[in-house]
């Protein structure tokens, strides 16, 4: 399934939120980071990574979310415990 990007305005909680779905390749993931870090920059507002409708990641895309996470202090929520598990297999091997 290809990687689908959304941007969701969530009033209610006063957040912007880039809506994942489908499969995270490491290319998806980099154009994820660049679209993030200019949304943020545009926007002048910290963004949230929804990622609860993600079916596939490798561990090459979770490096590149726990670098959104750690450095560059982007909330992402909706991780699956698979998901998870990858990403914390990343952070052991970097």
């Amino acid at each position: 399934m290809p990687t689908k990007i959304t941007q969701v305005e969530d009033t209610e909680r006063g957040k912007t939120i880039l809506r994942v779905e489908g499969s995270l390749t490491l290319e998806d993931a980099i154009l994820l980071e660049k679209i993030a870090l200019e949304m943020r920059e545009e926007l002048q507002r910290n963004i949230t990574l929804d990622l609860a409708d993600i079916d596939f990641l490798d561990s090459e895309s979770a490096s590149v979310l726990k670098k959104l996470s750690q450095e560059d202090g982007f909330e992402i929520e909706g991780l699956e415990f698979f998901l998870q598990n990858a990403i914390s297999q990343a952070e052991r091997q970097g």
